[in-house]
């Protein structure tokens, strides 16, 4: 099993994620649940589609952090 990081943006009426780690991989949906379950699957079809076109699958080796600051 492996963990990839996606990153989550707030739109205006959604949401919308990617995965760093492979290029094109993203999703959409009206809620964080909605999107966290949607990019869940686009990662599992995405990395599905390389293993039948015999890619290599990218290791996950993003991270994320953060930081407050003052201003």
């Amino acid at each position: 099993m492996k963990e990839y990081l996606i990153i989550i943006e707030s739109g205006t009426h959604n949401y919308s994620a990617y995965a760093p780690d492979l290029p094109g991989c993203v999703a959409t949906g009206k809620t964080l649940e909605e999107v966290t379950r949607r990019m869940r699957e686009a990662i599992e079809f995405h990395i599905q589609g390389l293993l039948e076109e015999h890619e290599p699958v990218p290791e996950p080796t993003s991270i994320a952090e953060r930081v407050q600051v003052s201003i």
